[in-house]
This record gives C-alpha cells, structure tokens and sequence, in this order.
C-alpha cells in the first residue's frame, strides 16, 4: 500500500496507519475539500462525515482495485 491508499483509506474509515502519514492525509484532506484545511477543524465530527462522503469514491475504487 502506498501513502495515497493510505490516506484515502484514513480519510474513509478514520483509521490512521501511523502518524508518519499523517502529511500525505492533511493534503489528500484538502484536496478533497478544495482549500487549506487546520488541524483543529478535524476535531469536529461534521469534518470527518463530510470528508466520508469526498472520499468515497476513491475508497470504493481503491477496494474495487484490489485482486483476490
């Protein structure tokens, strides 16, 4: 898995494979709402439902992606 899978995995679930990632997932974040986003703003529970919805696209292909 690479850092971008891993951010969009983050972004999906909220479940964060290790800190060390957590720049790839700040810039996926703002990719995904179109602008600049603080740390604090992540503390909030509509971020995380609104940032489901972004990324569940790429969630769902990501998945879909994957060979059995």
């Amino acid at each position: 898995m690479n850092k971008r899978e891993s951010a969009i995995i983050f972004a999906y679930t909220g479940i964060s494979f290790g800190a060390s990632l957590f720049s790839e997932f700040h810039q996926y974040a703002e990719e995904k709402f179109g602008h600049s986003i603080f740390t604090h703003e992540m503390a909030s529970e509509i971020f995380w439902e609104k940032l489901k919805k972004l990324s569940e696209e790429d969630f769902i292909n990501l998945v879909n992606s994957i060979e059995t």
